[in-house]
């Protein structure tokens, strides 16, 4: 399919299309990130394992344990990226990144990771020695631990080469309080960096571009980062890393579970050319596009700036930048101004743009 030159980007002629509710199987568009993957949850998992850890809605979940003053964060996620080694990154990085990630949104310290892996008969044992040299590098760039782990080994045919699952641990300081519920009207949105790079180094590694683009993924930890912003602002509010369903789907999560408006600027979104034009070729809207380093964060407008100079100092937040601002108004939607004065809602993602991302 060829985008119309003439046509606004529409993404929801490029995704893969929701005509029924899907009651009877599963399909690939679950595995978004956006409405399809929520429905699935609510319906499926959260209606029979309900409780109030899961309620809070966040990628990890904030545990209390008796006799400590400080919370445990707790996040797990499977990866099932294809092709297993892209620009910038690997299944390996991946995993022990996007776990870290997920744990540090809560603003915790991760420390703790387990590891379980899932390996296809015949794969080479050259490839997982780099896979797991790159886990084990990017353990020591974020100072967390493997501390437990399982392998299973299924037939020929019977996998992708190679699964992960990781569970990350962390402490939560006494006192933080942040999840995607805490965002208030008046607050500040800001972005870590610019959109995009890792769907686009992924589908760059599938031979899919049809050109090469010289982009590399985002995968990173950022935990160092967030807790230099932390220890300096400690009245942040929300946390959030856009991965599957991209900072449109992840404002709507936040928006939902605060029962507030967001309102972005399109001209203050930071993103690379070389992303931008590789998007107006194919259609895509990067604002749904999986980022796997970069971080959203919500606070109180007076400290927005500080935020975005202590960001700077890090070359995970070089493109930090202010993009939006939190409203009470018209609870549960996020809104775009357009670069031509207009008003664009965005919804959460319906369907799959590129499956197998992370």
């Amino acid at each position: 399919m060829k985008a119309d030159k003439n046509q606004p980007t529409n993404i929801q002629g490029l995704i893969c299309p929701v005509p029924h509710t899907h009651k009877e199987t599963v399909v690939i568009g679950h595995g978004s990130g956006g409405s399809m993957t929520h429905g699935l949850i609510q319906n499926i998992f959260q209606s029979r394992f309900n409780n109030k850890y899961l309620a809070e809605g966040n990628d990890a979940a904030r545990l209390n344990l008796a006799g400590f003053a400080s919370k445990l964060a707790v996040s797990t996620d499977s990866h099932v990226v294809s092709p297993l080694f892209f620009p910038g990154g690997d299944i390996g990085k991946l995993a022990i990144a996007g776990t870290v990630n997920d744990v540090a949104m809560l603003g915790a310290i991760p420390q703790y990771i387990t590891a379980g892996f899932i390996i296809e008969e015949g794969f080479p044992i050259e490839s997982l020695e780099k896979i797991i040299d790159s886990m084990a590098d990017t353990c020591q760039d974020a100072q967390v631990k493997i501390v437990a782990g399982d392998t299973k080994v299924v037939e020929k045919g019977k996998a992708d080469g190679l699964y992960i699952n990781t569970t990350g641990i962390g402490l939560i300081p006494e006192g933080r309080q942040i999840g995607g519920q805490f965002a208030q009207p008046g607050d500040a949105v800001l972005i870590s960096g610019s959109l995009g790079e890792h769907a686009i180094a992924v589908l760059q590694a599938r031979g899919e571009l049809g050109f090469e683009s010289g982009i590399q993924s985002d995968v990173a930890p950022l935990n160092h980062l967030i807790n230099e912003l932390l220890e300096e602002i400690p009245e942040v509010h929300v946390l959030r890393d856009p991965t599957r369903g991209g900072l449109a789907t992840s404002l709507n999560e936040i928006a939902c579970q605060s029962q507030v408006s967001i309102q972005l600027q399109e001209d203050q979104i930071p993103m690379q050319p070389n992303v931008r034009v590789a998007c107006e070729m194919l259609g895509f809207d990067p604002l749904y596009l999986a980022n796997e380093g970069k971080v959203i964060i919500i606070l109180p407008d007076d400290f927005a700036d500080k935020a975005i100079a202590i960001l700077k100092q890090s070359p995970h937040g070089a493109m930090a930048a202010r993009i939006g601002t939190v409203s009470e108004q018209n609870p549960g939607q996020v809104l775009l101004q357009t670069a031509f004065g207009s008003t664009r809602m965005l919804h959460m993602l319906s369907g799959e743009i590129l499956p197998r991302i992370c």
